[in-house]
């Protein structure tokens, strides 16, 4: 395994490093390493296989409840949000104008993104990652960072740690002996949280795939839209209805028999390489069902994606704010800059706040969450926040431009139609 976030989370707890006064200089060499020590490698075609016997589930238990909403970030979280953060800048900002353009991302992007370590923050220990209990919050400020530099290209980093946090929260002892070895590896594999279905109004919590139940297991049919990097993934966690017990949780691997893809470009999210994932007549082991079928299971999950959405919003909302205050300060006009006049100003302003209004709900949701409080109420305020201010962000940031806000020239015109999605989107991402 490469430097990545995993060797930032140990050696910010070192004490030896900590009294011999090297505590600074090691995270520098750790942070300089994890953006340019990366090892490209593929993972087609691999066989999922246990590596080890589980008696039971490895959970994380829930953060600790300080009783204070504090949502400063600690120093451990700072540190991995800047080097996410330089990540995006240097990696994943200057290739998003081609990832759009080509409907992928360039070659070797994802393999260095993945050495990271993003899903290993979410894995426990005991089952080869770094993760004591549930961060929540954490996965939210790498989310909003990663955004900062693409939307497009942060969903398809992010899908992955999708399905190995699912698998952590609700696997059973099985499916995470079977699945979960292989995010902590080298070759941590394209994987996807399939929920979104090509429906107008679309509901979650009535999928249109079918699940019915079969002698040896079950038997999936239906088609799923929007999946990221479904034509490279090798496991999804597929939602369907499972007759007599309502929405349910299923995992399909891409060698299964009865799986296709289809490309599906879209007018955002187009560096996420979304494809549509056909199931006819898709049989699965009884072991395949995630979380036991649960209506609760099933809830968090929505939840917990919406929740994502949200902070992947923010992101992109912040980079459309550091990218309009100094254009319309720059840019003249009669004379002067525009941001002289009021309508200008006072727009830029509405942006900022609107942005701190929809961080402050994420984050309290995501604090909620990984202390094992109810959420349900902010997660909708958040859901709500990032659905009607992303994307009036968006938009005021194109007129902010004028003529240059259509033009592919400024990427704010790439941000406008990603931030669509936030509208559209279920599942993909998972907190």
């Amino acid at each position: 395994m490469g430097l990545g976030l995993s060797a930032l989370t140990r050696l910010a707890g070192s004490k030896v490093i900590e009294r011999a006064g090297l505590r600074k200089p090691v995270q520098n060499l750790v942070s300089a390493g994890t953006r340019n020590g990366f090892r490209v490698a593929g993972a087609a075609g691999r066989t999922f296989k246990s590596a080890q016997k589980l008696g039971k589930p490895a959970r994380l238990a829930p953060a600790e409840d300080t009783g204070l909403f504090d949502l400063t970030p600690s120093e451990d979280q700072q540190l991995i949000v800047e080097t996410v953060t330089e990540f995006a800048a240097e990696q994943l900002r200057p290739a998003a104008s081609d990832a759009d353009a080509k409907l992928h991302a360039p070659e070797g992007l994802l393999s260095r993104a993945a050495e990271l370590g993003i899903t290993l923050v979410g894995i426990p220990e005991e089952l080869g990652g770094v993760g004591t209990e549930r961060s929540v919050v954490t996965n939210a400020l790498v989310a909003e960072a990663l955004a900062h530099g693409d939307l497009g290209l942060a969903v398809a980093v992010l899908a992955p740690s999708a399905v190995s946090t699912a698998l952590v929260s609700y696997g059973d002892e099985q499916q995470q002996a079977d699945y979960l070895p292989a995010f902590v590896g080298e070759n941590v594999p394209a994987a996807a949280l399939a929920l979104q279905e090509r429906t107008a109004l679309f509901d979650p919590f009535k999928p249109a795939t079918k699940a019915r139940r079969t002698p040896k297991g079950y038997q999936l049919d239906g088609v799923k839209s929007l999946v990221p990097r479904a034509a490279d993934a090798e496991l999804f966690i597929v939602s369907a209805d499972l007759e007599g017990r309502g929405p349910a949780l299923f995992l399909v691997e891409s060698a299964n028999s009865g799986v296709t893809i289809e490309s599906e470009p879209a007018m955002g999210l187009r560096g996420a390489a979304t494809g549509k994932l056909h199931l006819e007549k898709v049989a699965l082991p009884a072991g395949a069902l995630l979380g036991g079928g649960k209506a609760e299971v099933f809830t968090e999950v929505v939840r917990l994606s919406r929740l994502g959405w949200a902070a992947l919003a923010a992101g992109t909302a912040k980079a459309v704010l550091d990218y309009v205050v100094p254009y319309v300060n720059e840019r003249k006009a009669f004379g002067e800059p525009v941001s002289h006049r009021q309508a200008v100003a006072f727009s830029v302003a509405d942006i900022a706040i609107e942005l701190e209004g929809l961080r402050l709900v994420t984050l309290r949701a995501a604090s909620r969450a990984e202390q094992g409080k109810p959420y349900a109420r902010e997660v909708a305020l958040a859901r709500k926040l990032a659905v009607d201010k992303g994307m009036q962000i968006g938009s005021v940031g194109v007129q902010l431009l004028g003529g240059h806000g259509f033009v592919k020239e400024h990427p704010v015109e790439r941000w406008y139609r990603d931030l669509r999605a936030i509208g559209v989107m279920e599942g993909a991402v998972l907190l």
